[in-house]
């Protein structure tokens, strides 16, 4: 019993350390996507019919929160391998369990909105672009200028007729003349990029997740075992 215990400690250490990384990394993850450029200006621009800027600020809220539960659980789980504490194992195995519970919701919104994040993000660029076609704001022409200097594209295919004018007015001149350069394919490309590095992390967080619930319910049942096994008996003196 005693070195299985010692096993489960060892694992749990790193473990633990693996979770807390892994923390810090959604942490970084959610950051990045909150404050940059590309992400800001997208939000920014978008209507409030577009669901775009909700997602936005709730993958910030969410990723922030499950970064500090997978940091907590982390700790936890190592002051209670240290410490060989039941109650700081039943902390960090809740920890886990509620750290599963918001990965396992994500990673099935995912799956059935696959695309929601790429369409609603195509669709402020679409709407900005007819504006700007039309002739209708001025401020709509800086707004398109931003985001072709930020996603390093010119311009789209449209169907309503000879874009170059468009181009010619807000297109970076590096970028006007080359061809592939499609900002709703750049838009997609870039999307895609990132939400599958996304999924990976979210897939390993799952991973990690269920194999430190084991670890911690394993642990806090040989401390428990271990704990009667030392325990000596009562003795009453007549």
């Amino acid at each position: 019993l005693r070195c299985g215990m010692r096993t489960t400690k060892c694992q749990l250490l790193v473990t633990s350390l693996c979770v807390m990384l892994l923390g810090l990394s959604i942490a970084t993850l959610s950051t990045v996507t909150h404050y940059g450029l590309r992400f800001t200006l997208i939000s920014n621009i978008s209507l409030d019919s577009n669901s775009y800027r909700v997602i936005h600020h709730r993958a910030f809220y969410f990723g922030i929160c499950l970064s500090m539960t997978l940091i907590l659980a982390g700790l936890l789980s190592s002051a209670a391998t240290v410490r060989e504490s039941q109650c700081l194992t039943a902390m960090g195995f809740f920890c886990f369990a509620l750290a599963f519970c918001g990965l396992i919701p994500a990673a099935c919104w995912r799956y059935t909105h696959s695309t929601e994040v790429e369409d609603s993000m195509m669709d402020v660029y679409d709407f900005v672009y007819e504006e700007v076609r039309r002739n209708t704001s001025s401020f709509r022409r800086h707004e398109l200028t931003a985001i072709h200097e930020a996603f390093l594209c010119c311009g789209k295919h449209s169907p309503f007729g000879d874009t170059t004018n468009v181009e010619h007015k807000t297109c970076p001149p590096s970028h006007m003349h080359d061809e592939g350069q499609d900002c709703l394919q750049e838009i997609r490309d870039f999307l895609k990029k990132h939400m599958d590095f996304v999924v990976s992390l979210l897939g390993i967080a799952i991973g990690f997740t269920v194999y430190g619930m084991i670890l911690t319910s394993f642990l806090c049942f040989s401390i428990h075992f271990s704990s009667n096994l030392y325990r000596k008996g009562k003795y009453i003196l007549r």
